[in-house]
């Protein structure tokens, strides 16, 4: 089974991570295939343009590399082998892209839990990533 696994870092994220760990009946055999997934926001079209190109480069990997830094630590330690990829832009847009065009059998996420009225004003990327992913969506509250 591919399974995607979606990150951001947050407390979700690490929760995600428990019951991943807390099932490794179903999880953990050697049959899964994990890639793990995390989105940049992007820095301001106006900013980037001033900025060298190498620069602002090197700047997503780095926020990249430092939201898998502890993630890398949690599979070595349950002996999973997973890769690592990360994207700019909107998350619940690329998340449900890179299930659909890696042709994920699942995908998981941490979901922040905001109400109803925090989502109107501000969106909810486990609602866009539902909304726009035909892979079957697992969200770990």
């Amino acid at each position: 089974m591919k399974t995607l696994v979606a990150v951001d870092g947050s407390r979700y994220t690490k929760r995600m991570l428990a019951y991943l760990a807390a099932h490794d009946d179903t999880f953990g055999s050697r049959q899964h295939r994990f890639t793990v997934l995390t989105v940049v926001g992007p820095i301001p079209a106006r900013a980037a343009s001033a900025l060298d190109k190498k620069v602002v480069h090197d700047y997503y990997k780095q926020e990249a590399e430092a939201t898998f830094k502890p993630i890398r630590a949690f599979f070595a330690k349950q002996g999973i082998e997973a890769t690592f990829e990360y994207r700019v832009g909107n998350a619940g847009d690329h998340i449900a892209e890179f299930a659909r065009k890696g042709k994920f059998d699942l995908v998981m996420m941490g979901s922040h839990g905001h109400g109803a009225l925090t989502r109107l004003v501000v969106g909810s990327v486990t609602g866009r990533v539902l909304a726009a992913c035909e892979v079957p969506l697992l969200v770990i509250r």
